[in-house]
């Protein structure tokens, strides 16, 4: 990913990598950059992860987050800073995803470069063309750190590993300070990587935990933690019988089992996965 960011036509003033362990990256991905990269380590967690970067950056005007398995068309960065720079009431943006792995078996990096590259070239528009959202996608959102810093908003370390709805948490948070939106000429395509996510107990755990953990704390809807739940569920138990080859449907089904469990006990909370393996 390192590599592609050189492709931008506005290069970044630094990008940060958050790892949980120094050999999580390579050391030669780091040779031969046109821009600064710096290192961090943190405790493992997204949310954890997330907030190391906020805390070490706040001289930024602008921070934008992307998973390891986005990759951006050519213009994203230059796009992202005209945006904020039009747009003062913007406090939170996310880009258009011209493709998502994450629900399919997921896009090979050659495949997600010869996406992004087609728009290579491409003369911008002038006018923005952006549209309220009720929450960023976490593969790709931008922050303006003027806001972070006035409210003092981090991401909820409730949400552990993984983070399961962590960016509608935040989302929520920011869109008290101002827009929340997704911006069409902010491109880019998200592999869906399947390696390194959380397993599937752990997952179904948080599909039911997460939703009514962020209910009760009111950055979530009911009727929108409601659907959450339903449609996970559903999609668990219609398709246990016959699982896609990249999902694991059992263990998600029983996830979800545990979590209503825990649920009918009056002991669910999100940081429950972390003692299921």
């Amino acid at each position: 990913m390192l590599p592609h960011i050189a492709s931008q036509t506005r290069k970044p003033d630094e990008v940060i990598v958050c790892l949980s362990s120094p050999e999580d990256i390579d050391p030669s991905c780091l040779r031969n950059l046109d821009f600064p990269v710096r290192v961090l380590i943190s405790e493992r967690g997204l949310c954890r992860q997330r907030n190391r970067i906020l805390d070490s950056v706040q001289d930024a005007d602008v921070v934008l987050f992307l998973d390891d398995d986005f990759l951006m068309t050519p213009t994203y960065v230059e796009e992202a800073e005209r945006l904020f720079q039009l747009q003062p009431d913007v406090a939170m943006c996310t880009g258009t995803v011209l493709a998502d792995g994450i629900t399919g078996p997921g896009i090979s990096v050659r495949d997600g470069l010869r996406l992004v590259n087609v728009k290579r070239g491409r003369r911008s528009e002038h006018a923005m063309q952006i549209r309220p959202i009720y929450n960023a996608y976490g593969c790709n959102m931008a922050i303006r750190m003027a806001i972070v810093r006035a409210a003092a908003l981090r991401f909820d370390e409730n949400l552990p590993f993984y983070g399961w709805l962590e960016d509608v948490d935040f989302s929520r948070l920011v869109a008290h300070y101002g827009q929340v939106v997704s911006a069409r000429q902010l491109e880019g395509v998200h592999l869906g990587t399947k390696g390194g996510r959380s397993g599937g107990l752990r997952l179904g755990y948080s599909q039911i935990a997460n939703p009514l953990y962020l209910m009760r704390k009111r950055t979530m809807s009911v009727p929108q933690a409601t659907m959450q739940i339903v449609r996970n569920l559903a999609a668990n138990l219609v398709k246990v019988w016959r699982p896609e080859p990249w999902v694991d449907r059992k263990g998600r089904l029983k996830g979800n089992v545990i979590a209503f469990r825990d649920l009918l006990k009056g002991r669910l909370a999100p940081q429950n996965i972390e003692a299921l393996e």
